[in-house]
């Protein structure tokens, strides 16, 4: 099970491709004070999309760039399934990724316990 890191490698660069195929990659960054929002997924300042862009996808590109370990639990999957627009072609595709990812977390976690 050590190539679960490379997998969720995997996922994260096709969520920024999905991302840019279909034209929710922002070229500007958000001012701070959206990017430090104390609420989950920045859900009062952005939105899920930005979230994943500003704050998931680089947060997750440290923590496997640098070894640290993985979050012991993920729920992005069942918050993109609430927030995301379900007549948006790009939104299946995304939710299958963002899915991905959190079976490799749990699968990493369980492994860990072992």
């Amino acid at each position: 099970m050590h190539d679960i890191p490379n997998r969720i490698a995997d996922v994260l660069l096709e969520v920024e491709a999905n991302l840019r195929i279909h034209g929710k990659w922002d070229e500007h960054k958000p001012a701070p004070n959206e990017l430090n929002s104390q609420i989950p997924f920045c859900m009062d300042t952005l939105k899920f999309e930005q979230w994943l862009q500003w704050i998931f996808l680089p947060k997750m590109k440290v923590t496997l760039e640098e070894t640290h370990p993985l979050p012991a639990r993920s729920g992005i999957f069942e918050y993109a399934e609430e927030c995301l627009e379900k007549t948006d072609p790009s939104t299946d595709n995304l939710l299958v990724l963002l899915k991905r990812f959190d079976d490799l977390i749990s699968i990493q976690a369980s492994v860990q316990r072992h």
